[in-house]
């Protein structure tokens, strides 16, 4: 807990700027779902430009006003105009299947899942570690 009353004054700004926050964050997320909606449905590919700049706009509107991190809005269009481009060129876009990390093979995705069903983990190799001569 706070100790100081410059603590306290501090924890009460900082929760009231978490409030006003959280429309934004929220408001950013909507766009950004409704986007990968409209690229994953192809209704049009015009459409689908038009909300990622809308969304493309928030994303920088809250970088600029210090609600989200410039690098993490930077990521999130980089994706989404990724997403976009795939869609453009006709490239479907699956969403990977849930404990399955990004780019993992078929055999390490296939232990995974093996492993999320209670099935026992392998057992890691023996460690071999060289002589000092």
């Amino acid at each position: 807990m706070a100790n100081t009353a410059a603590a306290k004054k501090e924890m009460r700004a900082s929760a009231r700027k978490a409030v006003r926050n959280r429309s934004v964050k929220s408001a950013v997320k909507t766009r950004i779902v409704r986007v990968r909606r409209a690229i994953q449905e192809g209704g049009g590919a015009e459409a689908a430009a038009e909300l990622t700049t809308v969304a493309i706009a928030s994303l920088d509107r809250a970088a600029a006003k210090g609600i989200l991190h410039a690098n993490n809005a930077a990521r999130r269009k980089s994706r989404l105009m990724k997403r976009l481009n795939e869609a453009a060129a006709g490239v479907v876009h699956q969403e990977p299947a849930k404990g399955v990390r990004k780019g993992a093979t078929a055999k390490a995705s296939a232990k995974a899942t093996k492993a999320t069903k209670g099935a026992p983990a392998a057992k890691k190799p023996a460690r071999v570690t060289k002589k000092k001569s």
